[in-house]
């Protein structure tokens, strides 16, 4: 892309999870770019810190996203302090490892609540903004577990991942209308904090499996996203964007 493509003055962009890892340094891309970022997380202070490393492009905004009402009132919060919405990034999200004979129901329904119910809620609330502009972006975060099964992680991760694929496709097909493209990324393993799960001798083994035998950075992850939200993107939508180092090739 060129310059002029990825120069996002005078758009808005939110991004939940913003916290640390794979959302703080889609945060800070977008900030570098030129776009007013709202820095959003379950974690304020977190967000708060991202933010201030970010720059006075960042706004920290405390919200829930499986619940409704946080979900609303961060979206109004943006919206009034940015002057509306033009790309939203749906990057919240837990991960866990248990096998499915361990598995309770309430861990189920906590991973759906945030990944998959979250990714619902805020792009029901900021849809009506994002109407409101001549053409605007949702991104999803999925993981490629959500395509092939779990790769060492739990099946309500899979599954919820699974369901941010399929309600991707979904919005595509009801927002193209309003000239707003929805996207998903799907990352491999990535060198983050929540990487730590795994043991040493897994990561080796994995990586035998990965063709660039490496793991994902947050720079990899970003950098498709930010793609997605560009003006060269303007003709993709419903896609799954593999960021996987060749562990999936469709």
């Amino acid at each position: 892309m060129s310059a002029m493509e990825i120069n996002f003055e005078g758009k808005t962009a939110i991004v939940t999870g913003a916290a640390n890892g794979i959302g703080r340094e889609i945060a800070a891309q977008f900030a570098v770019s030129g776009a007013k970022v709202a820095v959003v997380d379950l974690n304020i202070d977190g967000a708060k810190a991202a933010a201030q490393e970010i720059g006075s492009n960042a706004l920290p905004v405390h919200c829930n996203v499986s619940d409704s009402d946080s979900v609303s009132e961060m979206v109004k919060t943006v919206a009034d302090a940015f002057g509306g919405i033009n790309i939203l990034v749906n990057n919240a999200g837990i991960c866990e490892r248990i096998s499915v004979l361990d598995l309770t129901e309430e861990q189920w329904d906590r991973t759906m609540a945030v990944n998959l119910k979250g990714a619902f809620l805020v792009s029901k609330a900021a849809i009506p903004y994002m109407k409101a502009q001549d053409c605007a972006r949702i991104i999803n975060t999925s993981s490629v577990s959500g395509k092939i099964g779990g790769l060492m992680v739990g099946l309500h991760y899979t599954a919820s991942k699974g369901g941010v694929l399929a309600m991707t496709k979904g919005l595509a097909r009801e927002l193209a209308p309003f000239n707003i493209t929805v996207n998903s990324v799907c990352p491999a393993m990535v060198d983050t904090e929540m990487g730590s799960m795994f043991e040493a001798d897994e990561k080796e083994n994995y990586l035998r499996s990965v063709p660039l035998r490496r793991l994902a950075s947050v720079g990899d992850v970003a950098a498709a996203v930010l793609y997605l939200a560009s003006d060269a993107a303007s003709y993709v939508t419903g896609e799954v964007f593999d960021v996987n180092g060749g562990i999936l090739m469709d």
